[in-house]
């Protein structure tokens, strides 16, 4: 393994040099550099040349320019652009920017697409799967410049004005309840009646919620409550339970539900800590959670189901967290839609400028503006992980193992979550490793259409004009993401299939 490693580091670091000065090169001969400034008047116009020239090192043909800068790129100074701004520091506020940008939407698009996809898969040719797969199809297909449009007039601007009044219209909750009951009643397993039933219970259930939001204007001042954090927190522990043992009572069901009971009357307890807490609190909350459901797992668990106890309360545990976490939020909407003039859904930026709040609030101006732009890269990511899931599922779920597995009286559950899942991953690793490394570097369109100045502005602005500088960091760290990216999903390889063996 480290003669592996050693071996894709040194390849990667002689590619990257390589492809550093083609880079550079071609960066460098975009343009004109000095073209805004043959405009100035002639008194300024010699002495802002002069500069702007010993600032860029232009009086050097482009190869020596290359290797002066390549020279300071290895001590891990990128120089300053053609304005004189440091790089390094434009560098930190893009990646920073890029992070809160497209990792969260790399991360939900991978998990909700691995789901759907494999559900679609165990329920191949139903309805749910031609939905999923026309959906899927329509979602690649749409450009993303149109998306983000769309979702500033209908998600941000028309939404911003409803919430004014935020009564649901009869026909939307007629609309929702329906495809509501045509969503379950496709996950169903079973004859025409089972599906009715499905069909019924959903659709009625979706209305009756729907109507009750409506009448009591929830979205004017939300919040989940006691009882939905209870309720949420012990159907969290049952589905978490279920994944890794099953739904019959044994002892990981029983250390989950005792991490929920734990985690909802916590949320009471600690009401003086998340009244305004610091995102260190919160971590040291987390990592607190994952230290008392572990020991709970442990003490519950006993011998035999030790290990899935202890997973099965650990998850419990944080999900009841997360919940908590997303109450408090929606405590503290009313307060921060005050204090943004009613348009808590923000059209451009990374922030309200100059905003101050407390925790809650600062959390939920971040969720505003992230709102759309996550929601544009998870609709076009997402369609690319449903279709691959799905089809290394169907092809595993096929190979000789797994009929072993079912022929030797295995419930259906290991055999989908053990056997065929795991190796069903390896196709979906290389795409996840690839999309991570390339998301560093931001998505250009995206940023443009919201406004925000992450990686793909520093890009875009280096080449639009002719300064290698903040391009060259751009590529210098994107290039680096995807070499670490690729050797990660190499060793994951070998984690997942033991058959494969680096050397």
């Amino acid at each position: 393994m480290l003669v592996f490693i050693a071996r894709r580091l040194v390849v990667s670091v002689f590619v990257l040099f390589v492809a550093t000065f083609v880079m550079f090169v071609l960066s460098a001969n975009t343009g004109d550099p000095l073209a805004d400034l043959r405009e100035l008047p002639a008194d300024d116009r010699e002495s802002a040349m002069a500069e702007r020239i010993e600032r860029m090192r232009l009086d050097l043909p482009v190869y020596a320019r290359y290797f002066l800068w390549l020279g300071d790129a290895l001590t891990g100074d990128f120089g300053v652009n053609r304005q004189g701004q440091d790089v390094n520091i434009l560098l930190v506020d893009a990646v920073s920017a890029t992070m809160q940008l497209v990792v969260a939407a790399t991360v939900l698009a991978i998990v909700i697409g691995i789901a759907i996809g494999i559900i679609s898969a165990l329920r191949q040719y139903s309805g749910f799967d031609h939905a999923v797969t026309f959906g899927a199809f329509v979602a690649f297909s749409l450009p993303i410049f149109w998306v983000g449009v769309l979702l500033k007039q209908y998600g941000a601007i028309e939404f911003n004005n409803w919430l004014v009044q935020p009564s649901i219209p009869t026909l939307v909750i007629i609309l929702g309840a329906l495809l509501a009951g045509l969503a379950w009643s496709s996950l169903i397993v079973g004859d025409r009646r089972a599906r009715l039933i499905a069909f019924a219970g959903a659709s009625g259930i979706t209305a009756v919620l729907l109507l009750w939001i409506s009448l009591t204007e929830w979205f004017a001042d939300p919040g989940l409550g006691p009882v939905v954090i209870a309720l949420s927190a012990f159907g969290g522990a049952v589905g978490i339970s279920a994944l890794f043992s099953g739904l019959k009572l044994n002892r990981p069901m029983y250390a989950a539900l005792a991490a929920a009971a734990i985690g909802t009357v916590l949320s009471f307890a600690l009401a003086p800590v998340l009244a305004d807490p610091s995102l260190g609190v919160i971590l040291a909350l987390a990592a607190a959670t994952v230290i008392v459901c572990a020991g709970l797992g442990y003490g519950i668990g006993g011998v035999l189901h030790r290990r899935n106890a202890i997973a099965a309360a650990v998850w419990t545990g944080l999900f009841t967290g997360g919940v908590i976490f997303v109450d408090r939020m929606l405590q503290a909407f009313a307060g921060y839609s005050d204090s943004v003039q009613g348009r808590p859904i923000s059209t451009i930026g990374a922030s309200t400028p100059n905003y101050q709040g407390t925790f809650w609030e600062l959390s939920l101006d971040s969720v505003g503006h992230l709102a759309l732009p996550t929601m544009a890269l998870i609709l076009v990511s997402l369609a690319t992980y449903t279709r691959y899931s799905r089809a290394s599922m169907l092809e595993v779920m096929n190979q000789d193992y797994v009929r072993t597995a079912r022929a030797k009286g295995l419930p259906e559950r290991t055999v989908v979550t053990r056997h065929a899942f795991r190796n069903g991953l390896i196709p979906i690793t290389t795409l996840a490793a690839y999309d991570f490394g390339t998301v560093i570097g931001g998505a250009v369109v995206t940023e443009t259409v919201f406004g925000w100045r992450a990686m793909g502005d520093l890009l875009v602005t280096g080449l639009n004009e002719a300064d290698p500088a903040p391009a060259m960091a751009f590529f210098v760290v994107t290039g680096g993401a995807i070499v670490v990216f690729n050797m990660i999903a190499d060793i994951a390889y070998a984690y997942l299939d033991p058959r494969i063996r680096l050397s």
